[in-house]
């Protein structure tokens, strides 16, 4: 059966957030070229909706068609009651919560304000817009927010920082209906990355280094090339040429990570792609992922999704049929 998505727009709606979730899902279908997703757009009392960008949108669809969809996808604002004291109004907010005992729900950008505002978002963890981060923890205390991420997956309730990263988010979401083989064939048609490494911090307005400065990109593409080798700071550092110290910093301000984080998370993504598209045993895949041994790799792949290899296994596979067991 088709997922039915309804996006919510509001006034002063971000332009882009609009136009990702009925680009992105729209183009996901299977490997019959039938499509995966139905996107509707809402708003409420069904009025138009005018944005920052000169254009009034005008719904197919009032706030009741939330009770009929799969997922709900609420895009940023640029202004309102959401971003200025913490509330929003009466019918938005009830449409919101009946919604939310049913439905996925998902927000890009500011949209976590208005999460936040119905009283879905307290007590589990979500993010929003970098430049937005301490305006959210004045308004809403109780969510644990995390402004360092491109999007948090807490099952039901995700999240996603600012613009671009709403398509990460879409394509995670791909991911997670459908497998990678999908998502992937989605990112081609959408020209885009299908995983951007590293979190937000590192778009966050910094000093610009001084001409010449080096960069860790050449470490990081010689990095992913040998995830299966052990790999310590004082190596990174040596091929970076670079002390330990600067190469530390300098990697963290280029990717929002530490060294080390980044590289499990290298690790984590290689064993699911090897847990995805190959028959290989579970040890063998932790081998060919850098973490040593099964005991390793099933600690780090609960952490990063919540469930061990086997099951992520059967759940991926029954999306995409395995490959051999070549790498």
């Amino acid at each position: 059966m088709v997922h039915r998505i309804a996006v919510v727009v509001l006034d002063d709606f971000a332009t882009l957030d609009l136009g990702v979730p009925g680009q992105v899902f729209h183009v996901a279908e299977d490997a019959d070229g039938r499509r995966l997703y139905e996107i509707i757009t809402c708003t409420p009392g069904g009025r138009a909706v005018r944005g920052p960008a000169g254009f009034s949108v005008v719904p197919d669809h009032d706030l009741s068609a939330l009770a009929t969809a799969d997922t709900v996808i609420v895009g940023g604002v640029h202004g309102g009651s959401a971003l200025t004291d913490g509330t929003i109004d009466d019918e938005l907010r009830d449409a919101l919560r009946l919604a939310a005992a049913r439905s996925r729900l998902m927000s890009i950008c500011t949209g976590a304000f208005v999460l936040a505002a119905a009283g879905l978002l307290d007590g589990r963890p979500a993010t929003t817009h970098w430049r937005n981060a301490e305006l959210f923890r004045s308004l809403y205390p109780r969510v644990l927010l995390d402004p360092d991420v491109l999007f948090i997956d807490d099952g039901d309730l995700l999240t996603s920082a600012g613009v671009a990263a709403g398509i990460d988010l879409c394509l995670h979401v791909i991911r997670r209906d459908h497998g990678s083989e999908v998502a992937n064939r989605v990112a081609r048609r959408c020209v885009t990355p299908p995983w951007r490494e590293g979190g937000q911090a590192q778009f966050i307005e910094r000093p610009l280094p001084p001409a010449g400065d080096a960069t860790t990109a050449p470490t990081r593409a010689w990095m992913l090339e040998r995830l299966q080798e052990p790999l310590d700071l004082t190596t990174l550092a040596r091929h970076a040429r670079m002390s330990v110290r600067t190469f530390t910093r300098r990697f963290r301000e280029e990717t929002g990570f530490s060294p080390a984080r980044w590289l499990i998370r290298q690790r984590v993504e290689r064993a699911r792609h090897l847990l995805e598209t190959t028959d290989l045993p579970v040890d063998q895949v932790a081998v060919r992922a850098g973490f040593g041994t099964s005991v390793s790799l099933r600690q780090h792949l609960h952490a990063t999704v919540g469930v061990a290899p086997l099951a992520y296994r059967h759940t991926f596979r029954a999306a995409a049929p395995a490959a051999s067991g070549s790498p």
